[in-house]
């Protein structure tokens, strides 16, 4: 269950935790045209708090925007602004933000013109997606029946509220059958992402991951490449096949909320070692050192609070 939190900003106002309602006949409500970021606050090891990559999860919340027809009434700067003081006047160091844009009440239907569009940003305490543990020890996951978007049926650039119907049924399937996560393949049968998060795989000492064909491009999927690339990990953006993850020396997911979550076991398939390996582990460490402001080469990454 979501924390409460004090107060969530709404449409350039505060509102009190439980005043922050919609209308019933909101059209994103019915219809799921709405857009969303999910982006992480941390304490930093000087005791002050920084959110990750604050520019370009905004950056990409106004792209999703313009890929559905929807216009933000608010500047980048302002959606920023307003992000850092939401944080502030919930007194909150460390935990989850969830900016969202969708289209309230008005005219009901596909076309509608005249709706107006809002914006509201919460903030709560989120510790590890899928569990501690999972970080530690790594979790078991399962290629579920349900593929990733068609590019020509969803534009999959977007990080667009209706899509996730698709991620939650796909969620649902695997873990009523004993699994962690969903691992999802393309339409093509290529694999293409967890139901919230980018794959990577490491075969003989390589790194690599579905190209940005189908999916989502991922801010913790390119944060992971530029680290590997400085670890002087080599990295290949490629398709492969479920069975290749099988003879995979390591497998994890990345995502804002799932960080970097090693996989121990795909489909009853041990992978590697059936525990996090030695890339996922230096790849997971550095990340970690890089939100904490342990490591001054990546600080541009942190916009401190």
């Amino acid at each position: 269950m979501v924390q409460k939190g004090r107060k969530i900003w709404f449409d350039g106002k505060f509102a009190a935790w439980e005043e922050a309602q919609v209308h019933v006949l909101s059209h994103t409500l019915h219809y799921g045209v709405g857009v969303f970021e999910g982006i992480r606050c941390y304490k930093t090891e000087d005791g002050k708090s920084a959110v990750f990559r604050l520019k370009e999860h905004v950056d990409r919340l106004f792209d999703s925007a313009h890929i559905v027809l929807l216009e933000i009434p608010f500047s980048r700067e302002e959606i920023c602004a307003a992000i850092r003081k939401t944080l502030r006047a919930n007194e909150l160091t460390e935990g989850y933000i969830r900016p969202i844009v969708f289209l309230g009440a008005g005219e009901m239907g596909l076309f509608v013109r005249t709706n107006p569009v809002h914006v509201a940003i919460a903030v709560w305490p989120w510790g590890a997606y899928l569990g501690e543990k999972a970080l530690r020890k790594g979790i078991r996951a399962k290629v579920s029946s349900f593929n990733r978007h068609h590019v020509n049926a969803a534009m999959s650039k977007g990080k667009v509220n209706g899509y996730y119907v698709n991620s939650v049924l796909a969620k649902w399937e695997v873990v009523k059958g004993g699994y962690d996560e969903a691992v999802l393949l393309d339409t093509e049968g290529y694999v293409a992402e967890g139901s919230g998060e980018n794959i990577f795989m490491v075969r003989n000492g390589t790194l690599q991951t579905p190209p940005l064909t189908s999916v989502l491009p991922g801010i913790t999927r390119d944060a992971v490449i530029t680290i590997a690339q400085r670890l002087d990990i080599p990295v290949k953006e490629a398709r492969f096949t479920r069975d290749e993850l099988y003879i995979a020396d390591e497998m994890f997911f990345t995502g804002t909320a799932a960080e970097i979550t090693p996989v121990r076991e795909l489909d009853d398939r041990k992978i590697g070692a059936g525990k996090p390996g030695p890339v996922t582990r230096q790849i997971q460490a550095a990340f970690f050192d890089i939100i904490r402001g342990k490591i001054p080469l990546f600080h541009h990454w942190l916009d401190r609070i």
